[in-house]
């Protein structure tokens, strides 16, 4: 039996390159064993194993996602852990060489609220694709994350609802730290199956209550681990609420690991989180957005179904390193959103993703050269423009 007395490996490591003098803000690099992740860092979301609308060359080479996330409730259900499994492991299976993290499931599972009971060993669902019923508990996720093949894994929890009253709040966190403790355990006593090492990172809960923040905090921090992720925010508590909790928990959590802030979020919400010290995002609001012609620009957002784009034959981007951005104008994309095209969604896809990574560079940059600060606040103030 495989026994590792702490969650740190030798194929991981965190490195820091540079802190902002007058905020949080940090640039690092993540080792993994498929490649090294600069951070800040944003990853997109490839929840079936696939990001909607995006070939993985273009993920390589114009967006250039470092990393990607898959989920492990959707690639459960369909394709399948035995077919994952015959394939070598999701890295093989859809053809992607860099590194890849795994949500738990818990989030999507707690969503299905009409058809999923909670109870200490786990949670039983019924599935959305045809209703059967199943059953996760922090031991059968980490052994689904361990056939997926998942560089990072994240720890099974539950999710609360932003609002919810404080003694839910408090017996929903305790009920993750058991089963953290129990994925922890099941973590050390099996092994990687593809010839590649896997982090699992703890998840702090905590809803919108500082001591109960604190709390989760210091429990995930003392399992030793690669990193930690910052669960259960921008899920209905105001802004100002999550940036609050966020610097709750950054106090505690090692500053010589990455922190991952799960499911955020808007341009502006990024670089908020930055400066409070947070080194990875991922959320499904780039693509989803341009799916539904939302368009993220350095001078704020645009509606591209509006009929003042009909006629706007300047490119998308020129500057930008994707050539979808250099050649096709905002006339073009406002034909074909309107006209349904998938061609469309492709691009504003590409078009959003290919600027959220840029962002993340660019505040990394920032953040070397030193003047994060200055720059953070000008930029902000553009993102949240509707143009």
């Amino acid at each position: 039996m495989y026994q590792s007395d702490t969650l740190t490996l030798s194929d991981f490591g965190f490195q820091l390159a540079a802190t902002d003098k007058l905020t949080n803000a940090r640039a690092g690099v993540l080792r993994t064993a498929h490649g090294d992740i600069p951070t800040p860092i944003f990853m997109p979301v490839g929840t079936v194993g696939s990001v909607k609308a995006v070939h993985q060359s273009e993920l390589r080479n114009d967006i250039d996602a470092k990393i990607i996330l898959g989920n492990t409730y959707h690639l459960y259900l369909r394709p399948g852990t035995d077919l994952l499994h015959a394939a070598g492991g999701l890295h093989r299976f859809i053809g992607w060489e860099r590194p890849i993290l795994t949500d738990s499931g818990g989030f999507q599972v707690f969503s299905l609220a009409d058809n999923r009971k909670i109870t200490e060993e786990g949670c039983t669902f019924k599935s959305h694709i045809d209703g059967s019923r199943h059953k996760f508990t922090p031991e059968n996720v980490i052994d689904i994350q361990r056939l997926i093949g998942s560089d990072i894994m994240m720890a099974f929890d539950e999710c609360p609802p932003g609002e919810s009253p404080y003694p839910y709040a408090k017996k929903s966190m305790e009920l993750t730290h058991r089963w953290m403790d129990r994925c922890v355990q099941r973590f050390r006593e099996t092994e990687p199956l593809y010839g590649h090492q896997q982090a699992l990172f703890p998840i702090v809960q905590g809803c919108k209550y500082p001591d109960l923040r604190r709390i989760s905090a210091e429990h995930a921090a003392s399992k030793d681990a690669v990193g930690y992720a910052i669960g259960g925010l921008a899920v209905g508590e105001p802004t100002e609420v999550m940036y609050q909790m966020i610097e709750v928990v950054n106090a505690i959590l090692p500053a010589d690991r990455p922190r991952y802030l799960m499911g955020v979020g808007t341009p502006a919400n990024l670089l908020e989180a930055i400066e409070r010290g947070v080194d990875m995002f991922d959320c499904v609001m780039p693509t989803r957005n341009g799916r539904n012609g939302m368009l993220f620009t350095w001078e704020g957002t645009v509606n591209i179904k509006n009929k003042k784009w009909e006629t706007c034959f300047e490119p998308i981007d020129p500057e930008s390193p994707a050539e979808a951005d250099r050649v096709y104008t905002y006339a073009y994309l406002h034909h074909l959103i309107k006209a349904e095209e998938l061609l469309g969604l492709q691009i504003a896809s590409i078009h959003n993703l290919t600027f959220y990574l840029s962002l993340v560079r660019a505040a990394r940059q920032h953040i070397v050269d030193g003047d994060f600060s200055q720059w953070k606040s000008a930029m902000v103030q553009k993102l949240m423009r509707r143009i």
